[in-house]
């Protein structure tokens, strides 16, 4: 049991997209992050000892940004992950140092192709066991599937739709071990009419994906029946869920510095979305560390909205939800409101 709720708690749900499917031309990675850190902030890298400047999503609890969750560099490398859980093969006990090697390679790859020849030349064991996300500024995308020793590669050009989905599970692991079975079908499902319009953008995941209780084993979207309480189960965002984000690269043509990382930091149904760049003030004070406690003031506004949202903490209260305060028939709910102020934001912000 204490096994199997310490790897429920830890997951994201994930996809890459080609600028094919998007509205705009350019190519998407996507991470909805959940882990017990509640906590993050965004952070910009400077170029140093020979490595790029980045920008990336740390643990607030990391003061000396050592392990990057996601980001990307000045030469429009991005990249992301989510722990995999049918992958290891071996008995290396000294594991999850998937935020360390992301940060590694954000310092020096600048294309897909350089993140496969970085898998394989790095020291092994890599102590990982987890799906890589990567996209560039050519436009290629891929999911590297790692191990400690060994990958398999996705390449986005075969991916029917131009989309690829992954959650707790890698599709060339162990078949049926792993977690994420649904909220990968969730996210299926929930894009299968953007796949087919071409008209995917980063709201859609931060403002549809995200902020959705579709449950597609279920087939009910419990945002919409007016329910009060609601367990806390297989949707995409969950109550460790601390942040969606989207890097939106560039088209074909344009130049690698407009890359962007869309962030709705803490609780995603609860939060707001702030864009960020590489450069001198790319990254906004309030998705950074700034306040006493190291921890980003919209990621503190965000949780706090959370903690009204999971009010139960005795016994097993933590696995339900006020769903009421999030959406309701009158319109006033948390992810209600937020929803159209971070269109709004959108409209006014993006290419």
């Amino acid at each position: 049991m204490i096994l199997s709720f310490g790897i429920e708690m830890l997951g994201c749900t994930s996809a890459i997209v080609a600028g094919y499917a998007t509205r705009d031309g350019r190519p998407l990675l996507w991470k909805h992050r959940d882990t017990g850190e509640e906590n993050n902030k965004v952070e910009r890298i400077e170029a140093r000892n020979g490595s790029m400047e980045y920008i990336a999503l740390y643990n607030a609890s990391d003061k000396d940004c050592r392990e990057a969750w996601m980001g990307y560099n000045t030469a429009g490398f991005a990249i992301m992950n989510t722990a995999s859980y049918n992958l290891k093969d071996d008995d290396v006990k000294e594991m999850d140092k998937e935020g360390v090697l992301m940060a590694e390679a954000l310092g020096v790859c600048r294309t897909v192709d350089d993140f496969e020849r970085f898998l394989i030349n790095h020291k092994k064991p890599l102590r990982v066991e987890a799906n890589f996300g990567v996209i560039d500024a050519l436009g290629n995308g891929a999911y590297f599937e790692v191990n400690n020793h060994s990958y398999t590669k996705f390449d986005l050009k075969d991916a029917p739709g131009g989309v690829l989905v992954r959650t707790n599970y890698s599709h060339s692991g162990r078949v049926d071990e792993g977690m994420g079975y649904i909220r990968e079908k969730n996210a299926e499902v929930l894009l299968a009419p953007h796949i087919l319009a071409h008209d995917i953008t980063p709201a859609t995941f931060t403002e549809e994906l995200s902020r959705s209780f579709y449950h597609s084993l279920l087939g009910t979207d419990t945002s919409l029946g007016g329910e009060r309480w609601v367990i806390d189960r297989d949707y995409i965002p969950r109550r460790i869920s601390t942040a969606s984000c989207v890097v939106e690269g560039v088209a074909p043509g344009e130049d690698a510095s407009l890359t962007t990382m869309w962030v709705a930091i803490g609780y995603p149904p609860c939060a707001e979305v702030r864009m960020a760049r590489t450069g001198e003030d790319g990254v906004p004070a309030e998705l950074r560390g700034t306040l006493p406690s190291g921890h980003s003031p919209l990621c503190d506004e965000a949780v706090e909205r959370k903690h009204l949202v999971f009010p139960i903490t005795r016994g097993s209260g933590s696995n339900y939800l006020d769903i009421s305060l999030l959406f309701n028939a009158q319109g006033t709910g948390y992810s209600q409101i937020l929803k159209i102020k971070n269109l709004d934001y959108y409209s006014k912000h993006r290419r």
